[in-house]
């Protein structure tokens, strides 16, 4: 049996309020950090590799505007290594070129990460947050957000083929409010390319990182380590296939609707059944 490392409370604590301080400290930064040099000079790189390694295939990027902002929300998968991302990422590259910017909302603690901070940032990421999200709206950019987070991406792999947003609904109050097209989408074959056994999601509350906004301390199996909790690990070679579906138009409900749970209900279920739809289509295929 794997066993959560433990700490004395009082060290612990002090460890998980540093790790705040250095959190708070590095999201009090400016926003927007998008370099299209980079994302030119370097994602093509990266694509290469996972091009080798997935062969992912993405569908449906005609259906996205050539301008004006919009939301595009997806499904996670794969652990840290989040082969369904950079799938994506390349592909809205190849669509779009450097110029026509789209910003992916980012787990906090990424932020907090010497060196890959900095990378990410330039490649558009920004951290999760209803604000963050609607300035980058205001720039007239699409916005890429995976309401799941870490509940999704490190879900059990006996449920590698369910949706599960994690009753997550900013995206949707942010939508109405603001009368942005909405693009569900979908990604399969990434899961597999990790095998979780156990969120972790009690082992997250009892070593404190649930403070940091991290609700997940899994247990998975993967290469070279085996079994093993939450570190880094080589994914295993699968088929990626990512499609983003027709949009949503939730603008007939006026931006009052944001504030009507009964609404927003209601579009979280639209959306949901939706992409859960398309998910078993791919899974079948």
């Amino acid at each position: 049996m794997v066993r959560a490392p433990t700490l004395p409370l009082h060290a612990r604590d002090r460890a998980i309020a540093a790790l705040q301080s250095r959190v708070a400290r590095r999201l009090d930064a400016p926003v927007f950090h998008r370099d299209p040099t980079s994302i030119q000079r370097h994602l093509p790189e990266i694509a290469g590799v996972i091009d080798r390694y997935f062969a992912p295939e993405v569908r449906g990027l005609e259906r996205l505007p050539g301008d004006g902002p919009f939301l595009l929300v997806s499904n996670h998968s794969g652990g840290i290594v989040m082969p369904d991302l950079w799938a994506l990422a390349s592909a809205l590259l190849a669509r779009f070129g450097v110029e026509r910017p789209v910003y992916g909302l980012m787990f906090d603690f990424v932020f907090a990460i010497p060196g890959v901070s900095e990378v990410f940032r330039k490649f558009g990421a920004i951290p999760a947050s209803m604000t963050n999200a609607g300035e980058a709206l205001d720039l007239d950019a699409g916005v890429l957000v995976y309401p799941g987070g870490d509940w999704e991406v490190y879900r059990p792999w006996t449920q590698q083929h369910r949706i599960d947003l994690h009753d997550r609904t900013g995206f949707i109050r942010l939508a109405l409010r603001r009368g942005v097209p909405v693009f569900p989408t979908v990604s399969h074959g990434s899961h597999d390319s990790l095998i979780v056994l156990t969120r972790g999601d009690r082992i997250a509350h009892l070593v404190g990182i649930d403070r940091l906004r991290a609700g997940v301390f899994p247990s998975v199996v993967g290469v070279p380590c085996g079994l093993t909790l939450f570190v880094p690990y080589v994914p295993l070679p699968t088929k990626i296939i990512v499609e983003v579906l027709d949009p949503l138009d939730w603008s007939n409900h006026g931006p009052d609707a944001a504030d009507d749970p009964t609404v927003v209900r209601a579009c979280y279920d639209e959306i949901t059944g939706r992409m859960q739809q398309a998910l078993d289509g791919l899974a079948h295929e």
